[in-house]
């Protein structure tokens, strides 16, 4: 794991042991959503179109989604006292939004965190923007952009930038930057983050100054999976990456 210096984009810190790091930091990507189960459809039988009008930052969670984001709650109740997250940073999604409500709950009624625990949303938190993409199945872009697919598949994840949209590189930045503040407002104590795919992804990236190599052989993230790092001597050291058999009783694999 990188020391902060990474996270702060090449800014040293001479004092390692001032560094100011969360004791515990989580991140989840939001539950199961409406757009999730119409995309993964449409992936299976070609279809050029989903049946989705609003904005993407409005799209909410589906009932598996709602029913993934409790037993993330009960799997956040059940780690030790030292490790529970009391600070929640949040893309401001909706879908995001409404898995860490829901997880809080579930968390609160189990008596391990405080009831009404604040959340603060962070754009910089937000899911990767598609620009002249959003929205589009992969048989929509192959039929009507064939020009994006071909530099997408040249470019590679990493580097390939959509008109109007963001690379994953693009995300990566604002991770680095969301990073800085988490840090500096959350030192010593746990703190959870609750994103998007790519958003959790790039964390990673950062986090672990992975290769670009590395960074593609990497599993997808999971709805509602947990993924852990802990701070040991002025780093943030993983323990945990995209674990989801807190899911079992969702009657999902997390996958969706």
């Amino acid at each position: 794991m990188p020391e902060l210096s990474t996270i702060l984009n090449g800014h040293p810190r001479q004092d390692r042991a001032a560094t100011p790091l969360p004791s515990v930091l989580i991140a989840t990507r939001h539950g199961q959503s409406t757009a999730n189960v119409e995309f993964q459809l449409a992936d299976t039988t070609g279809a050029l179109s989903v049946p989705i009008s609003c904005r993407d930052a409005d799209i909410p969670l589906s009932m598996l989604g709602q029913s993934q984001a409790q037993a993330l709650g009960r799997w956040w109740a059940e780690l030790p006292p030292a490790d529970r997250p009391r600070d929640v940073w949040c893309s401001p999604y909706v879908r995001a939004a409404e898995t860490a409500r829901i997880a809080i709950a579930q968390a609160a009624g189990l008596g391990s965190v405080p009831v009404g625990l604040p959340v603060r949303y962070d754009e910089r938190l937000r899911d990767r923007e598609l620009g002249v993409l959003e929205m589009l199945t992969q048989a929509a872009i192959s039929k009507h952009h064939p020009e994006e697919a071909a530099r997408r598949r040249k470019m590679g994840e990493l580097y390939y930038r959509p008109p109007g949209g963001e690379s994953w590189s693009d995300v990566a930045l604002r991770v680095r930057d969301c990073l800085r503040d988490v840090c500096a407002a959350e030192c010593g104590r746990p703190v959870l983050l609750v994103a998007h795919d790519n958003v959790v992804l790039m964390l990673r990236y950062v986090l672990e100054q992975l290769t670009e190599a590395q960074l593609l052989a990497l599993e997808p993230v999971r709805n509602c999976s947990a993924s852990l790092w802990r701070a040991e001597q002025g780093r943030m050291r993983g323990e945990l990456w995209n674990e989801v058999g807190h899911l079992a009783g969702s009657n999902s694999n997390g996958s969706s």
